[in-house]
């Protein structure tokens, strides 16, 4: 009988029961894939992070993410989680440390914060898609449910990529972003031919105090009918906001993303994009996090 050691952790808070929750799994080396996707069908959050022992000399840990349906190459807040966990109950010491994930080795750091840690995330180099020719945008909109007056003509429907993709939504109204009822069927089809799966609507319109943007993610082609605070969206979505003008140019950008108001689940993050001649090269996230709780799993 084997033993894993199974956590659930709220990131981007540090309030319990807000946040985006995660699982995470320490001793799970091995197990193989058909059980790891029973684990995190059983959990039952969006994404849930196995944490393994290195496989060669390009990175310090091995992170497999799973949603309750299927793997994915990479995931924001349960990274946030994964590394949290390793520090709170596994030892690691703060620092910088590679992951290899799905979408390559990476790296992370695990920084002291007071009594408390926060993790920070680099993600892959900012891949743009074209812009969504009008009939698929047309698509997109419908889908979300957005009425002409509300979609945010200043700036294209586009997929945008930091190692794992989103469809990025502009949303004029920061009222019409909170009311959407996405069609979920339509964005399952739609994810077949994007080749895309999470749509992120986002609005710059009355955000949370001290944050620059308001979001909202939903995969169901993935089984997350709504993500309630998206790592993954949110570098993206940093890189975007540079390309499109939508922030002044520098040599970086720093801002705060706020999400989960629609889903009870309030939480945010910082994101950090570092400019090259103009163009986004580097972008992370900083996320806190907070323990639920910690069990033993006998398989």
């Amino acid at each position: 009988m084997a033993r894993v050691q199974v956590f659930v952790v709220d990131s981007f808070t540090r309030k319990v029961f807000s946040g985006n929750p995660a699982g995470v799994v320490l001793g799970g080396e091995g197990l193989g894939e058909a059980r790891m996707r029973q684990i995190a069908r059983e959990l039952n959050h969006s994404e849930t992070a196995f944490v393994l022992p290195p496989e060669g000399p390009d990175h310090d840990v091995r992170v497999r993410f799973f949603t309750p349906r299927t793997e994915v190459p990479l995931c924001g807040h349960a990274t946030v989680a994964a590394h949290y966990v390793r520090a709170v109950a596994g030892g690691t010491a703060p620092g910088r440390y590679r992951q290899l994930t799905g979408a390559g080795s990476l790296p992370v750091e695990i920084l002291r914060d007071g009594e408390d840690y926060r993790v920070r995330m680099t993600q892959g180099p900012p891949v743009f898609e074209p812009p969504l020719g009008e009939d698929l945008a047309e698509a997109v909109w419908g889908a979300l449910g957005l009425g002409r007056e509300d979609r945010g003509d200043f700036a294209p429907v586009q997929v945008v990529s930091t190692g794992h993709s989103k469809v990025l939504v502009p949303v004029r109204r920061r009222s019409a972003l909170d009311a959407l009822a996405p069609d979920m069927e339509a964005l399952v089809r739609l994810s077949r031919v994007l080749g895309c799966n999470g749509y992120f609507p986002f609005t710059l319109d009355d955000p949370d105090p001290g944050s620059l943007t308001q979001g909202r993610m939903f995969a169901p082609a993935i089984g997350v009918r709504e993500d309630p605070v998206t790592g993954n969206a949110h570098g993206p979505l940093g890189a975007y906001l540079i390309r499109h003008a939508l922030v002044p140019r520098g040599d970086s950008l720093r801002f705060r993303g706020s999400q989960g108001d629609s889903s009870g689940r309030c939480g945010y993050l910082d994101v950090e994009v570092d400019l090259e001649e103009g163009e986004p090269r580097r972008v992370s996230i900083l996320g806190d996090a907070v323990l639920v709780f910690r069990a033993d799993l006998d398989l």
